[in-house]
């Protein structure tokens, strides 16, 4: 009796040395678990961190700029939690196989709709027939797009490496790339432009493959490139500077940008009102800040680069990298610049743009 005693007081004294072990173990765990989601923390962000850093910087083993970007934590799509009512549209330009003006009549004249000048835009369209996308960037998952301003913000900035790194790279109006590339660099996805912005020769600071999208602000607009297109006589009434009478443009490479974008512009982004019923000049959204709610709606990551005008007093300062404008030469401008300065300081504090230099 007491031998079964004996051994039944060792074995209940083994059971609670092995509760006790186990106790402690599991305290030990317990203690080691911040340390651990410390560590997988430290070790997530110094993985992100330098996968980023190997994207704009280039090293031999380089990492794609989508990947880095869009992947895991980077990517939270900041622009859902806008109020400017961004529709996600990725069909940019207008097709003729839509024949959305005979379905569904535009109320709206140019720049907003296509009441009036849907002739026009017929032969335009079956003379340029492709309305698409390039497919390798269509087909992407995540799309990684920079806007480059021609402010002079963007001069001595050495950032026309990082730019090329992007999958769209959107440039408006005559800006040059040729002499500029160490701050621009020189990859065009689009180029945004309207017949007095146009250059004769788009190959000179473009690359082949360029969408040449034009932005139609009136009827004249369109007129100027159905002329182009179809050798026509030229008619130069209408425009506030002469457009080129000859345009080298490639005609597989040529867009037309719906409408829509510019309408959404205008009166979710900027807040201005279609149809002033002053007799004041309307004010029309700048090319700049169409392209970036463009971007916004097409792309995923959204960097700018070149946006702002110098915040100084002197009317001799330069606004553009090129050329010799001054701020002198915005005094009569058509466009409210401040209120689109502060639309793209609401997107810059909502996280939907990030600029790739400091500016003011």
């Amino acid at each position: 009796m007491q031998r079964a005693r004996a051994r039944e007081a060792d074995q209940l004294f083994t059971q609670s040395g092995q509760s006790l072990e186990m106790t402690e173990r599991k305290a030990w765990c317990l203690r080691l678990l911040p340390v651990l989601l410390f560590f997988m923390s430290f070790l997530t962000y110094y993985y992100c961190s330098y996968a980023i850093l190997q994207s704009f910087t280039g090293t031999s083993k380089s990492v794609n700029m989508s990947k880095s970007l869009c992947g895991g934590w980077l990517m939270q799509k900041k622009w859902q939690s806008l109020n400017f009512n961004i529709s996600r549209q990725t069909q940019l330009f207008l097709k003729l196989g839509d024949f959305f003006w005979r379905e569904h009549l535009s109320t709206l004249a140019l720049p907003y709709g296509i009441k009036g000048s849907e002739l026009q835009l017929l032969k335009i369209l079956a003379a340029t027939a492709n309305d698409q996308m390039p497919a390798n960037i269509d087909n992407l998952e995540c799309r990684t797009c920079v806007v480059i301003g021609n402010g002079f913000a963007i001069k001595n900035t050495s950032l026309g490496g990082i730019i090329n790194k992007h999958d769209v790279v959107i440039r408006f109006n005559d800006s040059p790339v040729r002499g500029y590339e160490d701050d621009v660099g020189n990859k065009t996805t689009m180029r945004f432009f309207y017949p007095e912005s146009a250059t004769y020769n788009p190959g000179l600071n473009n690359e082949p493959g360029t969408l040449m999208v034009l932005v139609p602000f009136k009827q004249q607009d369109l007129r100027w490139l159905k002329e182009i297109l179809y050798n026509e006589k030229r008619v130069r009434k209408g425009f506030w500077k002469p457009p080129p009478q000859i345009w080298l443009g490639d005609v597989s490479q040529i867009r037309v940008l719906d409408p829509h974008f510019m309408h959404q512009t205008a009166e979710k982004l900027l807040q201005i009102p279609l149809n002033p019923k002053s007799k004041q000049k309307p004010v029309h959204p700048t090319t700049g800040i169409l392209a970036v709610f463009v971007a916004l709606n097409y792309c995923d990551v959204v960097h700018l680069a070149g946006f702002g005008y110098p915040n100084s007093r002197n009317i001799k300062h330069p606004i553009h990298y090129y050329g010799y404008d001054t701020m002198k030469a915005m005094k009569n401008s058509a466009h409210d610049l401040g209120l689109e300065a502060e639309a793209l300081k609401r997107l810059e504090d909502s996280g939907a743009i990030v600029y790739l230099h400091p500016h003011l």
